[in-house]
């Protein structure tokens, strides 16, 4: 297996041991690691859920094209959330950054996200020839 690793100053730079993205094999598959609101900019944290969200879209756009795809290549998503009632708002913002056919996607409830965030999305991309 060959890995490719994929790092753009357009989302937050890695802040601990990981890369913001690794392309496998054949070069199809890429899978990125957890994004948070973090404005790559600054690397500080955005304010409130809305915004926190958009922006973790946004790294995740900006990760994605980096790997050569968009987000519409990505095949599946996990949302990790410190507070599922913030779940139908997910909903609302990711449909401004998806088109159909949506991804598989999973949302799990956690107690606490790095650097106090409320919400965090790793997602696998499958790039289209």
């Amino acid at each position: 297996m060959s890995k490719q690793i994929i790092q753009t100053q357009d989302a937050p730079k890695a802040i601990g041991t990981y890369s913001q993205a690794v392309r496998v094999s054949g070069g199809d598959t890429v899978y990125l690691s957890g994004q948070i609101g973090l404005d790559a900019t600054n690397m500080q944290m955005v304010d409130g859920i809305d915004a926190q969200i958009q922006q973790v879209f946004l790294n995740l756009k900006a990760v994605s094209t980096a790997s050569g795809g968009s987000l519409n290549d990505i095949v599946k998503l996990n949302i990790f959330l410190t507070d599922l009632d913030n779940f139908a708002l997910v909903n609302e913002i990711m449909a401004r950054y998806f088109t159909q056919p949506y991804p598989a996607r999973a949302a799990v409830g956690v107690r606490a996200l790095p650097r106090g965030a409320l919400v965090e999305m790793d997602a696998v991309m499958v790039l289209q020839d």
